[in-house]
């Protein structure tokens, strides 16, 4: 049984903050198997993930948080970005043809790009598994949902903090039944629903502390366009 954190940001992504190396650092001090990178319709950090995480003694597993014109898709084991704004149909389809797996995050919190808003439940139970637990929602509502969703579909389901901060990384965790240490593995075992939860929310002031760094990102950003 590995235990794996799924969901997290690095500074690659536009509401990140932290390094790979950092999220790595807080993983093995989690006592964590596995990391996978999911940075916001960006790739850059997988190719450090897989080259860092031996060297902490972890399994990386590259991934993405990718825009679809229905809401957020992670993809998993995936090495190659794939562009926002297509279907949900065609973002699984093209994490897939990487030899990927497709997990809804949060599917149902709306005012987070929520799936269900724009797609309908068939649609949905397409994917490979859905985030039942996310650490960073505000009530556990959402969260019950998801669960309650997977359980009358039987759909394999995951865990994921979705870290921003290193501080959040393996609050809510996966842990996978496999003995193989590989991302490969760790991904069929998902895909097959060998999975179980260890799950915390994430305490506030470290979600307070992200979400400020997040304002001040969104700022810089905006202002380093306007004076382009």
């Amino acid at each position: 049984m590995l235990s794996v954190e799924l969901h997290a940001h690095s500074a690659a992504s536009y509401d990140g903050r932290d390094s790979v190396d950092m999220l790595l650092e807080r993983a093995a001090e989690a006592g964590l198997d596995a990391l996978a990178v999911t940075d916001h319709d960006e790739v850059s950090a997988n190719e450090t993930l897989l080259d860092r995480a031996p060297a902490y003694g972890l399994v990386g597993i590259p991934g993405i948080e990718i825009s679809s014109a229905a809401g957020h898709v992670l993809g998993l084991n995936v090495t190659e970005g794939v562009d926002p704004g297509l279907s949900f149909a065609e973002t699984i389809s093209r994490i897939r043809e990487q030899g990927g797996i497709a997990v809804v995050p949060h599917p149902f919190q709306e005012m987070r790009s929520g799936v269900l808003a724009n797609i309908s439940k068939a649609e949905l139970r397409e994917a490979d598994a859905i985030e039942v637990y996310n650490s960073r929602l505000v009530t556990g509502y959402s969260n019950r949902q998801a669960r309650r969703f997977a359980e009358r579909y039987d759909m394999p389901i995951t865990a994921g903090s979705d870290a921003h901060v290193s501080d959040m990384v393996g609050r809510a965790v996966t842990l996978v039944d496999t003995d193989e240490r590989t991302a490969d593995a760790i991904c069929r075992a998902i895909a097959d629903g060998r999975t179980t939860l260890q799950t915390r929310r994430t305490p506030w002031l470290v979600s307070l502390r992200q979400a400020v760094g997040n304002t001040r990102r969104r700022v810089r950003l905006a202002l380093n366009g306007f004076f382009r």
